[in-house]
C-alpha cells in the first residue's frame, strides 16, 4: 500500500493515458459499389487488343518513329519522371522513421550557478580535483553520440511507409497514363495530317477541273451561249476553292507543329506517306471483357493505389490517439577540462531515457486530422468508382462509334460515286443546253464537299480505332 501511495501520481497518469486511447473515432465504413458488368453487349471473348504493345498495334513505320521520339523527348513525360523521383524520396524518408536516429555531437558549454542554491552550496564545499575547489565558472566539454527513437508500437510509421510506397506506384501509373494519352494524341494528329494531305490533293484536283470548266464557259460566252454572269459565277467558285486550299495548308502547318511539340522538338517537316489514305483499313479490335479494364487501364490502377494510400493515412491518423513510446540516450566523453576529456573511465558518460506519452488536452486537433484523413479516403473511393465507370463508358461509346462509322463510310463512298458521276452528266447537259450553269456549279460544289466529308469519315475511323485502344488500356507498354 505504501508503494502504491508513493507512485499514485504515475498510476493516475497511466490510467488517463489508457482511457484517452480507448475512446477512438470510427474508421471509414465501406461504401457500396456497383459491380462492373460481366461483358460488353454479350461478348464473352477474353482476347483484348490492349495487350498489344503500341509498336505492334501501329503498323505505320513513320507513325512508330514519331511515337518513339515523343516517348523520349516529350516534356510532360519528363516531368512525370520527376514525380516518380519525388515519390521515391518520400518512401526513403518515411522508411527512416522506423530506425533510431543516431548523430555525432561535439559540444562545449559554460555554467555558473548561484551561491544560494543547493548545487551552488554543494560546489562551494566540494573539490573538483584533490585539493582544488569547484570553480565558480565551470566549463563543460562533450564528444560522443546522441540517439532518439520512437518505437512503432501501433504501426504508425509502417503505415506511413506503405502509403508512401503506394503513392510511388501511383506515380508510376500516372506516368503510364501520360504515355497512353501521348501515344493516342500523336496517332490521332498523324491521321489528321494524312487526312489533310488527302483533302489538299482533292481540292487541288477540283481547282484544276474548275479552271477547265471556266475556260469552256468563257468560250461559250464569246459565242453568246452564256452571259457574263455565268463566267463570274465560275470564277467565284475557283476563288472559293483556292481559299479552301490555303486554309488546309494552314491546318497542315499547325498540325505538323503540334506533332513536333508533342515529340519535344522544334518545327520541322513530319515524314509521312501521303498517298492511299482512303484505301487504308483500320485495325480490327478485340475488346475482351470489362473486368480486364482493372488491370489494363492505368488511370484505374492509379485510383486504386491512391485509395490504398488513403486507407494507410487513416491508420496513421488513428495511431496519433494511442500513447507513444520514445527512447533517447547519449554515449560519449564529458569533462570540465579538455585535458580530462578522454580519460577513462572517469570521463565516460552515458544516459538512457524512455518515456510514454499520449494526448490529453489536444485531442481536438488530432480528431480534425483523423476526420480529414477519412474524408480523403471517401473521396478516393468515389474517384476509384468513377474511374471504372468512365472506362466502361468510353469503351461502350467507341464500340458504337466504330460500328456506325463503318456504315457511314460505306454510304459516303456511294454518295461520292454518285456526285462524281453527276459532274460529268451536268457538264454534258450544259454543253447541249439541257442544263443551266447553276446546276453545273452545284454539282461541282456538292461533289467536292462529299469527297472532303469522305476523307473526314476515314479519319474518324482511325481516330476511333486509336481511342478504343486507349480506352481499353493500351499504349503505355
Amino acid at each position: 500500500m505504501n508503494l502504491l501511495n508513493k507512485y499514485k501520481g504515475v498510476v493516475f497518469l497511466l490510467i488517463c493515458i489508457v482511457y484517452s486511447s480507448c475512446k477512438l473515432p470510427a474508421i471509414v465504413q465501406s461504401i457500396d459499389t456497383k459491380p462492373i458488368p460481366v461483358t460488353y453487349t454479350g461478348n464473352t471473348d477474353t482476347t483484348n487488343s490492349a495487350d498489344l504493345k503500341w509498336k505492334e498495334f501501329f503498323s505505320d513505320n513513320n507513325l512508330s518513329a514519331l511515337i518513339d521520339t515523343a516517348l523520349k523527348n516529350n516534356l510532360d513525360v519528363l516531368m512525370t519522371l520527376q514525380d516518380i523521383q519525388l515519390a521515391q524520396n518520400d518512401v526513403r524518408f518515411r522508411k527512416s522513421f522506423l530506425l533510431p536516429s543516431v548523430s555525432g555531437a561535439v559540444g562545449m558549454g559554460v555554467e555558473k550557478v548561484g551561491h544560494y542554491t543547493s548545487q551552488g552550496a554543494g560546489d562551494a564545499s566540494a573539490d573538483i580535483t584533490p585539493g582544488k575547489r569547484v570553480p565558480e565558472v565551470l566549463r563543460d566539454y562533450f564528444v560522443g553520440f546522441r540517439t532518439s527513437w520512437e518505437a512503432d508500437v501501433w504501426g504508425k510509421f509502417h503505415n506511413a511507409k506503405r502509403a508512401a510506397f503506394a503513392r510511388y506506384l501511383s506515380s508510376v501509373e500516372g506516368k503510364n497514363f501520360v504515355l497512353t494519352n501521348l501515344v493516342s494524341e500523336i496517332a490521332n494528329s498523324y491521321y489528321e495530317l494524312l487526312a489533310l494531305d488527302t483533302q489538299l490533293d482533292i481540292v487541288r484536283e477540283t481547282i484544276q477541273l474548275q479552271k477547265n470548266a471556266l475556260e469552256i464557259v468563257k468560250v461559250m460566252k464569246q459565242a453568246s451561249v452564256v452571259t457574263e454572269l455565268a463566267v463570274r459565277q465560275f470564277e467565284a467558285q475557283v476563288y472559293n476553292s483556292q481559299s479552301l486550299e490555303y486554309d488546309i495548308l494552314q491546318q497542315i502547318t499547325e498540325n505538323e507543329n503540334k506533332i513536333n511539340f508533342l515529340a519535344g522538338r522544334y518545327p520541322q517537316p513530319v515524314v509521312r506517306n501521303k498517298s492511299t489514305f482512303l484505301e487504308k483499313l483500320p485495325i480490327q479490335l478485340n475488346t475482351g471483357i470489362p473486368s480486364q479494364l482493372l488491370k489494363n487501364r492505368t488511370d484505374i490502377k492509379q485510383a486504386e493505389l491512391e485509395l490504398f494510400a488513403t486507407k494507410c493515412d487513416v491508420k496513421v491518423a488513428q495511431s496519433e490517439f494511442y500513447p507513444s513510446l520514445g527512447i533517447t540516450g547519449q554515449l560519449g566523453f564529458q569533462a570540465f577540462k579538455q585535458s580530462y576529456l578522454f580519460t577513462t573511465p572517469e570521463s565516460l558518460a552515458f544516459s538512457l531515457l524512455g518515456d510514454l506519452t499520449a494526448p490529453l488536452i489536444n485531442r481536438n486537433a488530432i480528431k480534425a486530422e483523423f476526420s480529414k484523413a477519412k474524408t480523403y479516403q471517401v473521396q478516393a473511393m468515389y474517384n476509384y468508382q468513377k474511374a471504372i465507370l468512365n472506362g466502361y463508358v468510353e469503351v461502350s461509346n467507341e464500340m458504337s462509334n466504330i460500328k456506325n462509322l463503318q456504315q457511314l463510310f460505306a454510304l459516303k463512298s456511294k454518295e461520292v460515286e454518285t456526285r462524281s458521276a453527276s459532274i460529268d452528266i451536268s457538264n454534258e447537259l450544259f454543253k447541249s443546253a439541257k442544263a443551266n450553269y447553276l446546276e453545273v456549279l452545284m454539282a461541282q460544289k456538292e461533289a467536292l464537299a462529299s469527297k472532303l466529308e469522305l476523307v473526314d469519315v476515314k479519319k474518324r475511323q482511325f481516330n476511333s480505332m486509336t481511342n478504343m485502344y486507349k480506352s481499353l488500356g493500351g499504349g503505355w507498354n
